[in-house]
């Protein structure tokens, strides 16, 4: 989860601790259902495979996009390399992550999940 912005593992949080902070978690990207741009280019590009790291990966890039809009490859490894994945082999990954900083770097914004081609 991000507790403040910053990713933690929820798992080791005390709630007393983050009582009275922003917590946001994966299912706190989407802005209802309009999806994050990490999720949309994580489906897109085949990112997740058996998806039990994916809440993971989006919410530490999230945290990386929300402070370094345009990352490099290496900013993105170092900031993904405490997040572990045993299908991917990561490439996928990467590449979801660069193409979410590109989306949003040229203004295009979240996608609608319920009508992703924008059709009335």
């Amino acid at each position: 989860m991000l507790l403040d912005g910053r990713p933690v593992l929820s798992c080791l949080v005390l709630a007393q601790i983050a009582a009275d902070r922003a917590i946001v978690t994966v299912e706190g990207l989407a802005d209802g259902t309009r999806l994050h741009p990490l999720q949309e280019a994580f489906a897109e590009l085949g990112a997740a495979q058996c998806g039990y790291c994916t809440p993971a990966f989006l919410l530490v890039a999230s945290a990386l996009l929300s402070t370094n809009p345009r990352p490099t490859r290496p900013d993105i490894a170092e900031a993904l390399a405490g997040t572990l994945c045993r299908c991917t082999g990561y490439l996928k990954i990467f590449e979801a992550v660069e193409l979410a900083a590109s989306r949003s770097a040229h203004g295009i914004g979240p996608v609608d999940a319920e009508d992703p081609h924008g059709h009335d």
